[in-house]
C-alpha cells in the first residue's frame, strides 16, 4: 500500500466537523495539534499587542493514496476553505514509508475494495 499525508490547518471551531468528515470519507484516524498560529495574505490586527486571530489546529491524516483525494476534497468542503478567506488550508504529500499502521491494513483494504 502507498500512503499520503494530509495536513489540514483549520480554525479550532471547525476541527471536529473536519475530523468527522474525513473519517466519513475514509480516514481511519488523525493526529491533532492544538493552538497553532499562522498568517495569510494580510497580517491580523492586534489590540494592545495581543493578537485578535482565532486559534487553529493542525490535523494530520495518514491515508491510503486511493482515498486521499476524496478525503482532501471533503475536508475542504466541510471546512469551507474555498468559500471564505482565512478558514483553513489542506495539503497532501507522498509518504515514502510508514510503520505502526499494520493494525489498520484490514480496515483500509476493505474501504478501498468498497470504493473500487
Amino acid at each position: 500500500m502507498h500512503f499520503k499525508l494530509i495536513m489540514a490547518f483549520v480554525e479550532d471551531a471547525r476541527s471536529d466537523d473536519v475530523l468527522d468528515a474525513a473519517r466519513a470519507a475514509g480516514a481511519t484516524g488523525a493526529t491533532v495539534i492544538n493552538n497553532a498560529r499562522g498568517e495569510g495574505l494580510r497580517q491580523k490586527k492586534t489590540f494592545l499587542g495581543l493578537s485578535l486571530e482565532t486559534q487553529r489546529d493542525v490535523l494530520l491524516f495518514l491515508v491510503e493514496e486511493h482515498l486521499s483525494r476524496q478525503i482532501l476534497e471533503e475536508i475542504a468542503r466541510v471546512g469551507e476553505f474555498d468559500d471564505t478567506s482565512g478558514t483553513g488550508v489542506a495539503v497532501q504529500v507522498d509518504v515514502e514509508d510508514a510503520v505502526g499502521i499494520s493494525h489498520q491494513f484490514t480496515e483500509i483494504a476493505e474501504r478501498i475494495e468498497e470504493d473500487l
